[in-house]
């Protein structure tokens, strides 16, 4: 046993406490958990392990504000993809998804597979190695099973509406009907215990893209989605009476209804604020402005008049989607291609067979070529940045990487169709090797437009060829504003979420980057922004902050590694043993130093610690 008065001792470290205050140079001592001293000169002699952080940074451990990772967590505690960016405590649950009530699997039903495969694109086979780790079958159980487990970051989790209407309701019924009197009240029973035993508030979701992905309700969206608005005003009453969260999404394709809906953050109209986090602002490449409608509108509900408190969580880069052929979630608002993404990933078949349907072919070729050709409302729309689809279509903005064939590794995919067209007019020299000439032959000689390569590329390819898109935050130009505006929060990392198309694990660490590159204030502002801010909305003590006596969840940063790294080109497609899957990671070592959970290391020179997993160090927060 040690006789030292400390366990750790961090030296010459420039301190940012979460406060928003300027940095500080000094020392933290580290005992049993706790920040045991800070200051200046602390001897070396009274501690067992001394860590020298000249010229870097120490800031509280990030908080991950929107993560998915409540699948991961029972297989993998130490949850290592996040502590490796900095990350201590995240937040599951989102929206309206979630395991708190067990696997609630009956007969058929499997509402974990059913649910989260087609909303959060992660393979089925994946979604049932989570199913089958589920032990609980309540809330109450969910909560105290961390207790015992070797947790790695904290956890705070919300009430997911679509499961609780599976639970009161069924699946079935969820999707059909409207819950009886004797149900509703059921669910406002369900959800006000689980207030009481520390859940954070509820989750909704109201995008259009968001089907069930087990037959027969391919083309039904997700429970959530089918509840009315006097539900959900008398659920959030629970909510609201709590001083708890809603964290939801907006419903896009009914800009009143959505409007509706959001006011439900009022407590001039509704008696008491209810707080509220909501998906999301960014600048998107379709519809650049469509941002100022949601910071406008949540500075109105957060104006006197109003009594709001809510905020749209904000991305802290550029929001870079991977596409496997058209599986994507960006392609789930296509009705066409969300008949594609519908069928099972191995359904090649199926896929060919749609893919040569006159009558699907007809549909599909209307969806790609909506707003991007003719001289219609939609066409002007599109002109106008307000187009009634904000999935990319233009064949100049997807970048192949993972391409069948090497010679287009990192072209855009209109890049191949010029030179397809060039070949095709006799310029022989177009193919630059005998696999792009092979592949060139394949394609037919009757394509007329890009929609029409698009489907050659499927038909020849399917699954097996990939690219990515920026959907939004392009270049990166407005994503500070956006970071820093006090209508917005830092998150819609959905990290452990899109497996296979996108990388958000290190988004901190991408805000802090680009606050680094304006000045040490706006670093400053950030780690609030990163840290206490967010603990503060979301209720939660002790995290969030360096002061004496609070759990030792800090970050030792290397401010000249944050500022040479580019998270564009540190996103991997790896395997993982854990998933047996591929799965898109995140990747900024040498960046992040150490990380500290609960006094103990669990990252550090460039990898996992054996504390990490072996041992509970984070816990679930119960909200205050």
């Amino acid at each position: 046993m040690s006789r030292k008065t400390w366990d750790t001792l961090i030296q010459n470290a420039t301190v940012f406490d979460g406060s928003g205050d300027k940095p500080r140079e000094m020392d933290i001592a580290i005992k049993r958990g706790k920040i045991a001293a800070m200051g200046m000169f602390l001897p070396r002699s009274m501690a067992d392990e001394v860590i020298d952080a000249t010229g870097k940074w120490v800031t509280p451990g990030l908080l991950d504000i929107h993560t998915h990772l409540d699948l991961e967590v029972d297989l993998e505690p130490g949850l290592p993809e996040v502590v490796r960016h900095g990350t201590t405590t995240v937040l599951v649950g989102n929206c309206s998804l979630g395991t708190a009530f067990g696997s609630q699997r009956v007969g058929d039903q499997d509402p974990i597979v059913d649910c989260f495969t087609r909303v959060e694109n992660i393979p089925k086979s994946v979604l049932r190695k989570a199913a089958e780790a589920v032990t609980w079958e309540s809330t109450g159980e969910y909560m105290d099973h961390f207790d015992d487990m070797p947790l790695g970051p904290n956890i705070g989790i919300f009430i997911p509406h679509s499961m609780l209407r599976i639970e009161v309701m069924g699946l079935e019924a969820s999707i059909s009907r409207e819950p009886t009197e004797a149900e509703l009240v059921r669910m406002e029973s369900l959800l006000d215990t689980a207030m009481d035993q520390g859940y954070l508030g509820m989750s909704t979701d109201g995008l259009p893209f968001h089907y069930l992905a087990n037959s027969p309700h391919t083309d039904k969206r997700i429970p959530t989605q089918f509840a009315s608005f006097g539900e959900l005003k008398r659920l959030l009453r629970v909510v609201r009476n709590r001083n708890r969260v809603w964290q939801t999404t907006p419903i896009i394709e009914n800009r009143a209804k959505a409007f509706l809906y959001f006011a439900l953050t009022s407590g001039r109209l509704f008696g008491k604020t209810l707080k509220t986090s909501a998906l999301s602002v960014m600048e998107f490449v379709l519809a650049p402005k469509v941002h100022r409608g949601f910071l406008g509108f949540a500075a109105l509900m957060n104006s006197k008049l109003f009594k709001g408190n809510m905020h749209f969580q904000a991305l802290g880069t550029n929001f870079r989607v991977w596409s496997d052929g058209i599986v994507s979630p960006l392609f789930e608002e296509l009705d066409s291609t969300a008949e594609l993404i519908a069928k099972e990933y191995d359904d090649v078949e199926g896929r060919m067979a749609l893919l040569n349907d006159p009558a699907w072919v007809e549909r599909f070729r209307s969806d790609w070529l909506h707003g991007r050709v003719g001289k219609g409302l939609a066409g002007l729309k599109t002109k106008l940045g307000m187009p009634d689809n904000l999935v990319p279509r233009e064949l100049r903005m997807m970048i192949f990487d993972g391409a069948p064939v090497s010679e287009w590794e990192g072209e855009s995919l209109q890049d191949v169709y010029n030179r397809v067209q060039r070949y095709q007019r006799g310029q022989s020299d177009q193919a630059r090797s005998d696999a792009e000439r092979e592949a060139f032959d394949s394609f037919p000689r009757t394509m007329a437009d890009d929609a029409d390569f698009m489907l050659a590329l499927l038909r020849e390819y399917d699954k097996g060829f990939r690219f990515w898109v920026d959907i939004g935050n392009q270049g990166k130009r407005a994503t500070l504003d956006f970071l820093l505006h006090k209508n917005a929060m830092p998150g819609f990392n959905d990290s452990g979420a899109h497996i296979t198309n996108m990388a958000f694990f290190d988004s901190n660490l991408s805000s802090l980057k680009l606050a680094y590159n304006q000045s040490m204030e706006t670093v400053a502002t950030m780690v609030k922004r990163l840290t206490s801010e967010p603990a503060a909305f979301f209720g939660l003590e002790d995290v969030g902050k360096l002061e004496l006596g609070a759990q030792a969840d800090l970050v030792i940063i290397d401010p000249e590694a944050l500022a040479n790294w580019d998270d564009n080109e540190n996103r991997i497609l790896a395997y993982r043993e854990l998933f047996e899957h591929n799965q898109m990671l995140s990747r900024s070592d040498g960046v992040v130093t150490h990380t500290f959970i609960n006094g103990e290391q669990v990252w550090c020179d460039g990898a996992v610690t054996e504390a990490l997993g072996s041992k509970p160090l984070g816990r679930a927060l119960r909200a205050a």
